[in-house]
């Protein structure tokens, strides 16, 4: 076991837009229309999502434009939404907010307004060509990477990472958030016209380790004895071991495994990124998600996501 280390990934998603505009360059007419996981969203939607997140990301922080407030009494004032993660049910937002939110009812109030945001430019997005959204993504896409590229990875970011907790994160985490956002609905557009998967180490491995850092925000209310231990343990090419650890009254994350843990959860990569992103409802989980040792301590799991929903 050892501490966790940042995840850099800034060149890394400069090259997954790459592999994004390589992948729709090549896509047929009836590839654009073809269902994906999120059962209201085609593979054009999905496109189209991509292009409004990096909208966003361009207009709050490089150009310091006023961010978007909600009109609904009672929403978050202070929200900063950039970007959604479609599920197999409905589209549920990872989009940052500036602040995260205090309250399971403030939390409900900022992602129902991420998610109308989000309709509202799927509509409107409609009418624009394939072609079109292409040569959009081609520019905003290639902004996008040179602004993080000018980002110090340890001062504040723009964006807390809300589903791991936290009210401010550091630029590096915000960028690794936003990695795993443009891979995983990269992903779902490749299921979805059968194009091979990046599921290579190199592109899932920062993923998964990524959204693993949500696990202590996951098990906040699970109480534990002091010094037990969850080991995680993610098999494939991409995969590796984890370990959560009650510390003073909360939950650590660690590297690598733990000799003496009293609860082992084990899963495939597959099933892995599709449980984090709400590709997989809680029973299906179930059974691809293997609990050894103290049960009860490796059911949260099951319910844990790395996007906002």
């Amino acid at each position: 076991m050892k501490s966790i280390e940042p995840v850099f990934v800034t060149e890394l998603f400069c090259q997954i837009h790459a592999e994004l505009l390589s992948l729709l360059s090549n896509l047929s007419g009836d590839d654009w229309v073809k269902p994906t996981a999120a059962r209201q969203w085609v593979v054009k939607d999905i496109a189209a999502h991509l292009l409004d997140g990096d909208i966003r990301r361009l207009s709050y922080q490089r150009d310091k434009a006023p961010m978007v407030a909600p009109e609904t009494p009672g929403s978050p004032s202070s929200s900063a939404p950039s970007s959604t993660a479609p599920s197999s049910t409905a589209p549920s937002s990872t989009a940052p907010s500036s602040t995260a939110p205090s309250s399971t009812d403030g939390y409900r109030e900022l992602v129902d307004f991420l998610n109308q945001l989000n309709a509202d430019w799927i509509r409107a997005a409609k009418r624009i060509s394939p072609g079109l959204l292409i040569e959009f993504l081609e520019v905003t896409g290639a902004q996008v990477c040179e602004l993080f590229r000018t980002l110090d990875p340890f001062a504040p970011a723009l964006f807390g990472v809300a589903w791991a907790g936290e009210q401010e994160s550091q630029n590096w985490f915000d960028i690794a958030r936003e990695y795993t956002e443009k891979w995983h609905h990269q992903q779902q557009i490749r299921d979805a016209v059968g194009a091979p998967p990046l599921t290579g180490r190199k592109w899932l491995f920062p993923v998964l380790d990524t959204f693993l850092r949500g696990l202590p925000h996951t098990y906040r209310d699970t109480q534990a004895e002091e010094g037990s231990s969850v080991v995680f343990i993610i098999t494939g090419e991409a995969g590796g071991e984890w370990t959560l650890k009650r510390e003073s009254g909360a939950w650590k994350l660690y590297a690598g495994k733990s000799d003496t843990a009293v609860c082992l959860v084990r899963m495939e990569q597959d099933a892995a990124w599709r449980l984090l992103t709400k590709g997989l409802s809680q029973e299906e989980a179930a059974e691809r998600v293997e609990i050894s040792g103290d049960d009860r301590l490796g059911k949260p799991i099951l319910g844990m996501l790395a996007v906002m929903a």
